[in-house]
């Protein structure tokens, strides 16, 4: 079991983090520019951390670039990490600059990265259990590359441990109740910049738990966020039963909601299993009951990824880029919102 969850949500990392910018600049790479809202302390020990796995009582702001080799010298839907930061960005990734900012800075940032991209769409992702900050930065970057993503990519990163292990499966599952109300904070934030127009919310695992808390937040408070259209539940590590319940208190006027799980996702079967049988959103059978007529009641858009096979269940839907990621970017760049393409919205 500790096994299994020493693997969810990384691969085989640098012990070290990757975060020291390189001074090498090589031609035919990408840059992934990510803007990052974090409620983690800055980190005063590992210069690559950035920032560590404990707790800050204020957001931070940040923005990291990411560069990521040719596709023809990597495989598409991994992360190739540094043997040894800052890496060789022929074949690796690698960060090409790495900077903390203030509020105002990473608002203007936010408008900068519109004027630049012609762009007007953010996307919010909120990782999963067991990631270090270096983790989250580098996975969403190569999300966003390699789906192609019209985007302005922003990250939001809650103190997870970043450890497989049972206590610390059990202390971030703590920690990410908590992070619900920085993560409303962060969205009310990119919400208000006139540059944006609409926003994606992409959540993994255990962050889809910080997710619909601070989706269920927002809703008691002021009914909705006018430019929030879209929230992606990616193998979702929250129980069934708790989402429909927040999913009905959630009120007409909310996002529309698409749920990508796996049946076989070992993860969480585990999860399950420390839940004391508590079935997992993301690995249900969609056409069993009740599940198929509470989500059907619900009108949650169901995309079943098991038949895509891969060693990896809990993060298939990341590596797989004819699925998750290329519905999200052409949804994204034909100005369309989740399932509006009824061959897609069933479950498969």
């Amino acid at each position: 079991m500790l096994t299994v969850l020493a693997c969810v949500s990384c691969t085989m990392r640098p012990l070290q983090g990757v975060l020291v910018p390189s001074s090498e600049a090589v031609e035919a790479t990408s840059q992934i520019p990510i803007l990052i809202g974090t409620t983690r302390a800055r980190s005063s020990g590992d210069p690559g951390e950035m920032f560590s796995r404990e707790p800050s009582t204020e957001m931070a702001f940040a923005q990291v670039t990411v560069s990521i080799p040719p596709d023809g010298l990597r495989k598409v839907g991994e992360i190739q990490w540094p043997l040894s930061p800052p890496g060789d960005p022929r074949k690796e990734f690698v960060t090409a600059s790495a900077a903390n900012l203030d509020r105002a800075e990473f608002n203007a940032a936010i408008t900068q990265a519109v004027k630049a991209t012609h762009r007007n769409k953010a996307m919010v992702f909120v990782h999963g259990f067991n990631n270090r900050f270096d983790d989250a930065v580098y996975r969403y970057a190569q999300f966003v590359h390699d789906g192609r993503l019209p985007v302005i990519p922003i990250l939001f990163s809650w103190p997870s441990q970043g450890a497989g292990n049972l206590g610390s499966y059990d202390h971030d599952r703590k920690v990410a109740g908590q992070s619900g109300a920085a993560l409303t904070e962060l969205l009310v934030a990119v919400n208000a910049n006139p540059a944006i127009k609409e926003i994606t919310f992409v959540c993994h695992s255990m962050g889809c738990l910080v997710t619909l808390d601070a989706l269920r937040s927002r809703a008691s408070r002021s009914g909705s966020v006018s430019k929030l259209k879209n929230v992606a539940l990616v193998a979702p590590d929250i129980g069934f039963d708790e989402f429909i319940s927040a999913a009905e208190t959630l009120g007409p006027r909310r996002p529309r909601i698409g749920l990508f799980l796996s049946q076989d996702d070992v993860a969480l079967k585990i999860s399950t299993s420390l839940a004391g049988g508590t079935s997992r959103l993301g690995a249900i059978d969609p056409k069993e009951e009740p599940y198929r007529s509470a989500l059907a009641q619900q009108k949650i858009l169901v995309f079943d990824l098991t038949h895509l096979g891969g060693d990896d269940s809990h993060s298939r839907a990341f590596d797989e880029v004819s699925s998750v990621m290329g519905m999200v970017e052409r949804r994204l760049a034909q100005g369309q919102q989740l399932g509006e393409d009824a061959s897609r919205t069933a479950s498969r």
